[in-house]
């Protein structure tokens, strides 16, 4: 153990000499978090929507008064209104609307004579996510409009309740999980892998390779340190994280105790695996090349950022041997549901599967003599 302990000592001195170091690690997956936290999935609000009344009648003014009610309390639409369609179509083709909600002319007499009254919707396709977003708000205006003043005495319509389990997610706090798989990724890319060629380059395991530590101990003593080094980085996000995300007051004691555990077992795993990556390698050109090669090919098949199941099915098989999958569903499960061990028991299986056999692989690999 003395010597394990000499290798684990050496590498975190290191590592805490070079604020550099832990800037990078940290910063980045926070900056990260920050930036498309807010960037991306918020709640769309004021849309420039074009309204073209031609029927100017009773009804078409309740149609009226129900945007102009949107628009006062979600906020989700900046009503304009057009004398005619041409004007608002020319609107939309400029950029300066992102639909046109067209009042047909004959629209109040239809709705009198209960003629299948219709409504015009042009939208602007280019952004797949306004689109969704007003035809969701359109969906839901009609059928207000086509609700009764006057409730029927027996419904027939089957009516579907919304129950949901948890509090709304914001997609910062959606995001929180990935951001610290990624800084505990980035740890051990930097404070494992880099740091591993570095002192490769510069001569120092030629200095272990002379003493008579044993493999194992070598590499348990690296491995053991890069886990150290990428569990302080993913524990120091996670807090950091959680208070920007607002959900600091899930930071129970019992809640604290698992994602310590939890980022210390995710920390074996990606640093086993930057390890088994490495370990063959001398070029210190390598690791810093295959950075972004590593971060696509891991972090954005996690469902980290999108629902796995929007994959296509190539894809949702690279999630499955992605050990960032596992991570990022036990973080999720943790933090946003509040559950127990119990509920990542699964991811936890996986993951430590994964340190095991990247372990053995780098003792089978790892070059004992000089």
């Amino acid at each position: 153990m003395r010597g394990i302990w000499a290798i684990i000592d050496r590498d975190l001195r290191k590592y805490f000499r070079s604020p550099v170091l832990i800037m990078v690690s940290l910063f980045l997956p926070l900056l990260q978090l920050v930036i498309i936290g807010y960037a991306f999935g918020g709640k769309i609000r004021g849309v420039s929507v074009a309204v073209v009344d031609l029927d100017r009648g009773a009804e078409a003014l309740r149609v009226r008064e129900r945007f102009q009610a949107i628009e006062a309390n979600a906020e989700t639409f900046h009503v304009r209104f057009y004398e005619n369609s041409g004007s608002a179509l020319h609107a939309a083709r400029e950029g300066e609307v992102s639909a046109v909600i067209v009042i047909p002319e004959d629209y109040s007499r239809k709705v009198s004579q209960r003629n299948r009254p219709k409504l015009g919707l042009v939208l602007d396709n280019t952004d797949p996510f306004v689109v969704t977003t007003l035809t969701q708000k359109m969906t839901e205006l009609v059928q207000d409009v086509n609700r009764p003043e006057v409730d029927v005495r027996y419904l027939r319509q089957v009516a579907l309740e919304v129950v949901e389990i948890y509090p709304y997610i914001e997609y910062i706090q959606y995001l929180l999980p990935g951001s610290i798989t990624l800084a505990i990724f980035v740890s051990c890319l930097i404070g494992g892998g880099l740091l591993y060629i570095d002192d490769k380059a510069r001569g120092f395991h030629e200095g272990y390779l002379v003493t008579p530590v044993s493999k194992s101990s070598l590499v348990l003593g690296m491995i053991l340190s890069g886990t150290f080094k990428a569990t302080f980085a993913g524990m120091v996000v996670t807090v950091i994280g959680a208070l920007i995300a607002g959900i600091g007051y899930l930071l129970t004691p019992p809640t604290v105790l698992l994602l310590v555990g939890f980022n210390t077992l995710v920390s074996l795993s990606l640093i086993t695996m930057i390890a088994l990556m490495m370990v063959r390698v001398n070029d210190p050109v390598v690791p810093r090349a295959i950075f972004g090669v590593l971060n696509t090919l891991l972090f954005f098949p996690s469902g980290a950022m999108y629902p796995i199941y929007g994959f296509p099915e190539w894809l949702q098989f690279v999630a499955k041997i992605d050990p960032f999958s596992y991570a990022v569903h036990g973080f999720r499960a943790v933090l946003l549901k509040g559950v127990g061990i119990s509920a990542i028991w699964g991811d936890i299986r996986v993951l430590a599967l994964f340190s095991a056999v990247f372990f053995v692989g780098v003792l089978i690999l790892f070059p004992r003599r000089l």
